[in-house]
């Protein structure tokens, strides 16, 4: 067999092996079952301006700007492609084009040492957030701090709207409560300084035209 065509052969078995080789990495997380406490990455093809990183909440759900509160546990990123997908057809001429990626995983719980360690408080910060997710704050830690700790508000946040879910571990009754970033509202709003508690979520919603 001549030399060039040997080549020519070796070449394209080396290709087909990188393709084989590679393929998994690309479609590692179609069939990756969505769990609390992931963030997942969302872009819409038709309006970037949707794009943001969401945080799987506690219950299994995530929040998205004109699609509402979508359940995410449980499905896979293609099924909640189309949730969003659908969610969002109504606002568009012609069905979008939405990607879902799974950004971080949920930590899972580190195995117990014998030495304790420090207590922390988990909490959870989502919506126009600079980094969304889980994090664990020292006890006393408040509610600016923890804004502080995630990086501080996008220019999209709504400041006098943020959001303090509070879930009681009695009866598993949600309480809002209202904080202003600026400090400036006509009406009632939590201070600042409120300490947060282990399982708090904080969400700064998007703000509203002419806000």
């Amino acid at each position: 067999m001549p030399r060039h065509l040997m080549r020519v052969i070796s070449a394209l078995v080396l290709t087909m092996v990188f393709v084989v080789t590679s393929a998994p990495s690309s479609t590692a997380q179609d069939g990756y079952r969505i769990r609390p406490g992931d963030t997942l990455r969302i872009e819409v093809l038709e309006d970037s301006a949707l794009n943001r990183d969401a945080l799987v909440l506690p219950d299994g759900t995530i929040s998205f700007p004109l699609a509402g509160t979508l359940r995410a546990s449980g499905r896979t990123v293609s099924d909640l492609q189309g949730a969003i997908a659908t969610g969002l057809a109504s606002n568009f001429a012609a069905a979008p084009n939405v990607f879902v990626s799974v950004n971080t995983l949920a930590e899972r719980k580190p195995v117990r040492s014998r030495r304790a360690a420090p207590p922390v408080v988990a909490a959870y910060v989502m919506g126009e957030i600079a980094k969304p997710g889980k994090l664990e704050v020292s006890p006393g830690t408040t509610i600016l701090q923890l804004l502080a700790e995630a990086g501080g508000l996008t220019k999209f946040a709504a400041q006098k709207r943020i959001e303090l879910r509070r879930t009681d571990p009695a009866t598993g009754a949600v309480t809002t409560y209202l904080f202003s970033y600026t400090g400036q509202s006509n009406k009632p709003r939590i201070p600042g300084s409120t300490v947060l508690q282990s399982g708090d979520v904080v969400v700064v919603p998007e703000r509203r035209l002419f806000e």
